[in-house]
């Protein structure tokens, strides 16, 4: 399956739409959230449209979610943040109708409760690039 015509995240995967990009893989993109709910907030999409992890090829899953582990530690720690939280929606409460996985740096007494998710934008484009920056440090290799 290819790109979705007006999907906002199938444009992001194309360069057609900017995104602080993360990591930039033949199969998946990983790229900051624009509307965070902390930052280092990451997104983490295959680059084919699959709107659903059920549309997935199945031979797929497993790298998809090796890449989501890695980042999991990668925003943890470019973010000095204690923990992460990932999450997935499927169709209900899903932003963008493309698979994404959310990877979100966590602190004790964060303020994330259950499924009430408040939004926290980047104040400067410098915040939102100094984030990345310091999660693809983290993600590099050795």
């Amino acid at each position: 399956m290819a790109a979705s015509v007006g999907c906002v995240f199938c444009e992001i995967a194309a360069g057609e739409q900017p995104a602080e990009v993360i990591y930039d893989g033949p199969d998946a993109l990983a790229f900051l959230d624009a509307r965070p709910l902390f930052h280092g907030h990451t997104l983490l999409i295959p680059r084919e449209h699959h709107e659903t992890l059920a549309d997935l090829p199945e031979d797929q899953v497993g790298e998809l979610f090796l890449l989501a582990r890695r980042l999991s530690v990668a925003v943890r720690d470019g973010m000095g943040a204690e923990g992460s939280f990932m999450a997935m929606n499927n169709k209900v409460s899903q932003s963008v109708p493309h698979l994404h996985v959310h990877v979100v740096p966590r602190v004790k007494g964060d303020g994330l409760r259950g499924f009430f998710w408040p939004r926290r934008s980047y104040e400067t484009d410098e915040q939102l690039s100094e984030a990345g920056r310091r999660i693809r440090a983290e993600l590099e290799p050795g």
